[in-house]
């Protein structure tokens, strides 16, 4: 494993930070900061917690820092499948249900589906069976040829718009993984016009379902307070409808 200060220093230039910069936010000498870089100097528990707050670390890579400079993990990384997850599983079950009809679905950090209500069965019916295997990817699903993308309304857009979120993710989190699916997802055939524009606060989205296209505003929700490694991962994906037509074909959809 590496040594903190690479890890330190790694994450410092991914968010374009100088040492000094850093050194300000953490209320620490630039000189203890390039000691701590470098491994002249080791840190502290809680100085290793405040450098990760202040660069905005995810919590299951400061667990890692944690480990590099020899202390114990202090976020639980524990499976939703896990028995004592079972009230946030809960809490997370009941919000899909509770936005019944209309369509709802959680993802993890790579955007793998972990679970949907109803209604998002209905839109996503007619998918290539492959691509709704577990653990089915939601971005794949929907910019795939042989997933949503032929029944999309805007396509161009909506992978512009998507891949700007994921090339976020991927810079903030510093994750191979979505780096790797981002390179893999705009590959994937669409129509010009589709710029990698900053995400709005919310998207619009149209989808062809049958002989009727249905319209819908999406928003993001997240677990912002939590202190578990797998809940602070989750995203909460909810559509709602734009149009009278839309909310009528959601209350029959089957």
């Amino acid at each position: 494993m590496a040594p903190i200060g690479d890890h330190l220093r790694n994450w410092r230039q991914r968010r374009r930070m100088s040492q000094m910069d850093l050194a300000l936010e953490a209320e620490i000498s630039t000189r203890h900061l390039s000691c701590l870089e470098t491994g002249r100097a080791l840190p502290s528990r809680g100085m290793v917690l405040r450098l990760a707050e202040q660069l905005d670390i995810p919590l299951r890579e400061r667990n890692l820092w944690l480990i590099a400079a020899g202390f114990a993990p202090a976020y639980p990384e524990r499976g939703l499948d896990d028995p004592s997850m079972q009230p946030a599983r809960a809490a997370m079950e009941a919000v899909l249900a509770a936005h019944a009809p209309n369509p709802a679905l959680a993802v993890d950090r790579h955007w793998n589906l972990v679970s949907a209500n109803a209604s998002v069965g209905a839109l996503i019916a007619g998918a290539d069976a492959t691509l709704l295997a577990p653990p089915a990817n939601v971005l794949r699903l929907v910019l795939h040829p042989q997933g949503l993308a032929p029944r999309i309304v805007d396509l161009a857009s909506l992978k512009g718009h998507l891949l700007a979120r994921l090339a976020r993710q991927a810079t903030v989190s510093g994750d191979p993984a979505l780096a790797d699916l981002l390179r893999e997802l705009r590959d994937y055939p669409a129509p010009p016009g589709g710029a990698e524009e900053p995400e709005a606060l919310a998207l619009p989205f149209r989808i062809r379902v049958g002989e009727a296209v249905l319209s819908f505003l999406t928003t993001t929700m997240v677990f912002g307070t939590a202190h578990e490694v797998a809940l602070s991962e989750l995203t909460v994906e909810t559509f709602f409808p734009l149009d009278e037509a839309t909310r009528e074909a959601l209350r029959t959809l089957k």
